[in-house]
């Protein structure tokens, strides 16, 4: 007895690709681990606001590890250092629990920490 098995690409791909499909699960798992490795990367609270999604961009899947907490760009790049004035009057800020007013302060820069791309060569 023999048996015949047609196996045709298109309909693999097809249910590969298509969303919630196993392709798009199986990339969304792996995004999931690279998220978990950033958010204990990410410095303060930076890790509330990674998060994940998978897209078809109708070349293949891709997958999307994102920090959208505003100041991610100057962790991630880091920051010269530059001069901070005030937008109103005065800054005042805290130190040693005693209120401090300034013109203006010198910042002096932050080292960049690039933890999604450490998170995503850590993780896979």
């Amino acid at each position: 007895m023999s048996v015949r098995v047609d196996i045709d690409p298109t309909v693999i791909e097809r249910a590969l690709r298509r969303p919630g499909g196993i392709g798009a699960r199986l990339l969304q798992r792996r995004a999931e681990r690279v998220a978990v490795r950033a958010r204990q990367l990410a410095p303060g609270t930076m890790a509330d606001h990674i998060t994940t999604r998978v897209e078809d961009t109708g070349r293949g899947l891709v997958a999307y590890v994102v920090s959208e907490h505003p100041a991610s760009q100057y962790v991630i790049h880091g920051t010269r250092p530059h001069i901070i004035r005030p937008r109103r009057r005065v800054l005042r800020f805290e130190v040693g629990g005693r209120t401090v007013y300034a013109a203006y302060v010198r910042h002096p820069g932050n080292r960049a920490t690039d933890f999604l791309g450490d998170a995503l060569r850590e993780a896979l």
